[in-house]
C-alpha cells in the first residue's frame, strides 16, 4: 500500500549481547524529502539504517519502507534503496567503470552499459572512468559510492556519514548532488556529525543511547531546547537525557 511515508517504523529495538543498541526508535521521513540523522558515536544511527535497508533484523517493533514490511519484505526494499556505507566498500585495483558494472551485474540491470554511462555522467565521472578507484581522493571516491548507489534507480538513499573526512569543496558539491536527487523526488536518509549539513536537510531525527531524543525542523529543535543553534540544542539534549539515565 502506498503511503506518504518513505519510512514508517515504530519501536525498532535491536540488542547485541543483551544490551540494546537501538530502544523503541520511531521514525517517519515523507517521500522526497532529505531527513538528516544525528547523534553521537555508538548512538545506534547505523544499525537503524542496516534495519531499515533490510540488513539486520529488528528484535522488536515494525514498520514500512516505501511502503514494504522491514521484516518480510527485507529482499524488496534491498532492491529499491540505495546504501552507502561508512567506508568505502568498492573494489580498489578495479576502474571506476569496472566497479559501476560489477554492480550493475549484481542488479542484474538491463542495458547495463547505459545505466553505467548514466551514472557516469550524472556524477562527473566520464573522464575519469579508466582510473583505478584505490588511486581517488576521498572526495572522488565518495562520487563514485554514490553512482554505485544510483545505479538501480533507487527511490530512497541511505547515507551512512558519507561526507566524513572529505574536504569542504567535495561536500558541498554532494550536498548539491542530494538536493538535485531530492528535487527529482528521491527520499534521502542521511546520518552525519556536521551541523552545516544538517542545516541543509529539511527535517532532523537526533538519536542518543539508542532513543529518539528529538524530531523536526532544525529551528523547532533549537526553539524548543531553549538553545542558541542547533549545537547547543544536542549538547541540551544529551545533558538531559544523560540525567534521565543517571
Amino acid at each position: 500500500m502506498s503511503t506518504g511515508w518513505a519510512i514508517d517504523v515504530h519501536g525498532l529495538t535491536k540488542r547485541f549481547d543483551g544490551r540494546p543498541v537501538v530502544d523503541d526508535v520511531s521514525l517517519q521521513v515523507a517521500r522526497g524529502r532529505i531527513c538528516g540523522f544525528l547523534g553521537p558515536n555508538g548512538s545506534g544511527k547505523t544499525t537503524t539504517i542496516r534495519m531499515l535497508c533490510g540488513l539486520l533484523t529488528p528484535d522488536a517493533g515494525s514498520g514500512t519502507c516505501l511502503g514494504l514490511d522491514i521484516r518480510t519484505q527485507a529482499a524488496a526494499i534491498k532492491r529499491q534503496v540505495g546504501y552507502m556505507t561508512q567506508r568505502f566498500g568498492l573494489y580498489e585495483d578495479l576502474s571506476i567503470r569496472q566497479n559501476l558494472e560489477f554492480i550493475a551485474r549484481l542488479f542484474e540491470l538491463p542495458a547495463r552499459a547505459s545505466a553505467v554511462d548514466r551514472a557516469l555522467q550524472r556524477l562527473g565521472l566520464v573522464e575519469r572512468q579508466k582510473q583505478l578507484a584505490g588511486t581517488l581522493s576521498g572526495g572522488w571516491k565518495q562520487r563514485l559510492a554514490l553512482a554505485a548507489c544510483l545505479l538501480h534507480a533507487p527511490s530512497l538513499l541511505l547515507l551512512d556519514e558519507p561526507t566524513a573526512g572529505v574536504d569542504p569543496k567535495a561536500r558541498r558539491e554532494f550536498w548539491d548532488h542530494i538536493h538535485q536527487l531530492a528535487g527529482e523526488g528521491m527520499t534521502v536518509l542521511v546520518s552525519t556529525h556536521y551541523m552545516d549539513e544538517a542545516q541543509r536537510c529539511h527535517e532532523l531525527v537526533y538519536i542518543a543511547y539508542g532513543k529518539v531524543l528529538a524530531q523536526g525542523r532544525a529551528e523547532s529543535i533549537v526553539a524548543e531546547a531553549g538553545a542558541r543553534d542547533l549545537e547547543d540544542a544536542f549538547v541540551r539534549l544529551v545533558d538531559r537525557a544523560q540525567d534521565n539515565f543517571a
